[in-house]
């Protein structure tokens, strides 16, 4: 319960200070579209021949998509679009004037299709894309087109960048919320596990001594009173109910680890799945693989998956953007996996000594899972300031 509190505490202050920043950007959304009308309505009569009624109802046409752009920019783009297309259509141009849209108009469309690149749906991407240079290519004037074209496609290019650069952060932390939940239940589970020990070992052996000595004791002292006999009854079944109740309190403390024992757990199934993923993130990872999985047992599997999970999570935090080597070994009798990363882009020393002198996580985490299997985990600092883990384990774990 602790755990789960905790972490729902981070993501419910997570999301209130992505509410609040929301909010602030909704006020700028306004402001700027509020910008753009108060520019487009008044400067409507140099571009196109409007009547003065209706010069509002166009510049809202060219302007008020915008107010779309975050909450949903296909739409958006579609109805700037659309208004782009017919505007011209309509309304005749002012002499002098060779583009068929406001400055303006084209400013907000500029952006939606940014906008459209970096947060619709990738199919929505290119509908967007090509329709937009298929209107710059026939209302252009002159070879404008092919150059508008060229620009178009450079926004797309950079959106789809941007996008592409958020998805890799956003499973980053991701990957690194999930390892440090992983480690904060297992402290969590270690420490009650703890606790269930001790109480078993100590108090429940203690309150058994009590209720044995209370019960036996009329049996085992001459010439007692009935008024100490039942003093004695009295001892011992209080005794008797607090023994159970500690029994009970043993079961409370065991049952989270027994469910997450028997919870659905990975193993070297998942393990190419892993490194996959990591991969799609961002880092720049390549794995080679020897020998038969089936050689490795579901424990040794899990702990070769945690320490390959917890090194590319580290890599990630302390070495952003080097390149990470790994080697797994499915051999008998003796199973290895090993994860060499480059030099990072700041000094790794500090990180490990904070690392290992704050205890309990990372590199101190995966060295007892190793141990736990029998198996043994090395750390390696190299001289270029590249890192290396490298584990052993018993092919099938006692």
């Amino acid at each position: 319960m602790t755990c789960v509190s905790s972490v729902e505490g981070v993501k419910t202050k997570t999301r209130i200070r992505r509410a609040a920043e929301g909010q602030w950007l909704n006020v700028a959304i306004v402001v700027v579209t509020a910008i753009l009308f108060a520019v487009a309505w008044p400067t409507l009569q140099l571009t196109h021949q409007v009547s003065p009624p209706i010069q509002p109802f166009v510049a809202a046409l060219a302007t008020f998509p915008f107010l779309l752009i975050r909450s949903n920019p296909a739409l958006a783009w579609a109805v700037s679009a659309i208004s782009a297309l017919v505007i011209p259509r309509v309304f005749a141009l002012q002499d002098g004037y060779d583009y068929p849209w406001q400055v303006v108009h084209i400013l907000v469309m500029l952006a939606l299709l940014a906008a459209v690149s970096m947060r619709a749906a990738i199919p929505v991407v290119g509908v967007a894309w090509i329709s937009t240079v298929l209107l710059f290519l026939a209302d252009t004037p002159g070879t404008n087109g092919r150059g508008w074209a060229v620009g178009l496609t450079a926004i797309v290019v950079f959106g789809l960048l941007i996008r592409w650069l958020v998805l890799s952060r956003r499973q980053l932390a991701q990957q690194e919320e999930l390892s440090e939940l992983e480690r904060t239940r297992r402290t969590i589970l270690e420490e009650k596990a703890r606790i269930a020990r001790d109480l078993h070992d100590v108090v429940a052996h203690h309150m058994s001594m009590v209720v044995v000595q209370a019960q036996s004791a009329p049996y085992r002292i001459a010439g007692m009173s009935d008024e100490t006999r039942a003093e004695f009854e009295s001892i011992g079944a209080a005794g008797r109910a607090a023994l159970n109740e500690v029994r009970g309190l043993l079961g409370v403390l065991r049952s989270d680890g027994q469910v997450a024992e028997h919870a659905p757990q990975p193993g070297v199934q998942q393990i190419s799945e892993l490194l996959e993923g990591s991969r799609r993130a961002g880092i720049p990872v390549s794995w080679h693989t020897d020998g038969d999985p089936r050689h490795v047992s579901e424990s040794v599997g899990l702990v070769m998956y945690r320490i390959l999970q917890e090194s590319l999570a580290n890599t990630a935090r302390h070495a952003a953007g080097a390149a990470v080597e790994v080697k797994i070994a499915y051999e008998t009798p003796i199973a290895s996996v090993s994860i060499v990363n480059g030099p990072p882009r700041r000094s790794l020393v500090s990180a490990l000594t904070r690392h290992e002198s704050t205890g309990g996580n990372g590199i101190i985490g995966m060295r007892e899972r190793a141990q736990a299997v029998g198996g043994v985990l090395t750390t390696h600092l190299h001289d270029n300031g590249g890192f290396e883990v490298h584990a052993e384990f018993p092919a099938a774990s006692a």
